[in-house]
This record gives structure tokens, sequence and C-alpha cells, in this order.
């Protein structure tokens, strides 16, 4: 029985580049879990509560709000959804957003945005960044979700859930 286990490395870092890295550098080696943050690993690892019993068709309040409230990207159709309404996004609307839902709780420079949506390394303009980012609020408003993109003055930019705002610490 002891021979039928093997190692499982998980790695937790925030930076996709580092777990692009990692994933290069453990080729091989063994089964690989890359992930974000802490909350990631726990949602994956975590063991599924039992329900108890709810009337056929009938879903719990609060499982419904939760479902209603998240923000989903679906890349294959470059769309956003949020409950029953769906925006179509453009290229460089879906690649800011998903660009900022990596890291959702980091501050990202203006020059980091243009980078990784324009994917130009000569051209950094703010101004490109704060309309693409002016559209996308638009849009995010649309949907209804409590997610949106806050200007931090002087830094950058940040994707922020104004409904359920995350608390770190112990």
């Amino acid at each position: 029985m002891a021979e039928d286990l093997f190692p499982l490395l998980i790695a937790v870092t925030p930076s996709p580049a580092e777990r692009i890295r990692l994933a290069e550098l453990l080729d091989g080696v063994a089964p690989l879990l890359l992930v974000a943050d802490f909350d990631e690993l726990r949602r994956l690892i975590a063991v599924p509560q039992q329900r108890t019993a709810e009337p056929p068709g009938r879903a719990p309040a609060a499982v419904a709000a939760a479902v209603d409230d998240t923000l989903l990207i679906d890349s294959v159709r470059s769309t956003a959804r949020c409950g029953d309404r769906q925006v179509d996004l453009t290229r460089l609307e879906h690649d800011l957003l998903t660009c900022l839902t990596t890291e959702p709780v980091r501050v990202w420079s203006y020059a980091e945005l243009h980078r990784s949506v324009w994917h130009d390394e000569r051209l950094q303009r703010r101004a490109d960044v704060q309309s693409l980012v002016k559209r996308l609020r638009r849009k995010l408003a649309d949907l209804g979700t409590g997610v949106t993109i806050d200007a931090v003055r002087g830094v950058g930019l940040r994707l922020t859930h104004h409904r359920r705002p995350r608390v770190g610490g112990a």
C-alpha cells in the first residue's frame, strides 16, 4: 500500500510568471498543484460538507445569492456573467479583466497593465488603460456585480469586490 503513494508538490504564489517558472522547473518531478493564494488552496482541498435535504426545486437563499453575486469570465466566448446578466467583452477588455483577476488584491501599475494587455514594451500610454478601464467599469456595473476596478492614487489599479470585502490577517 505504501508504494502506491506518490508525492504531490503544492506551490502557492500570486505571480502568474512565478507559477509558470515553477511548472517549467518541476516538470516531471511529481504532480504539481499551483495556486495563487491559500484561500484558493483551501477551496481546492476542502472536504465537501453534507447538505441538509431541501425540498426539490428550491435552492437555499444563501446559495442562490452567492451564485448570483459571482463574476464569471468566459474566455472562450469572451463574455462576463453575473447571475442572469451577461456582457460581451472586447479582446482588450477581456485581457485587462483576466489580468486583474490573476492577483485581485494586487495594485497594478499602468505600465504593467499596458504591457499585459497590449503586449507592447515600448508604448505605455496611461490614457489607453484609463479609457479601457472606463468602458470595463461600465460593463461591470451593467452586470450588477459588486466587482469594480478601483484606482489607487499614485500607484495604479486593482480589482475590488465591494459587497464582500476580503479581510486578511490571523
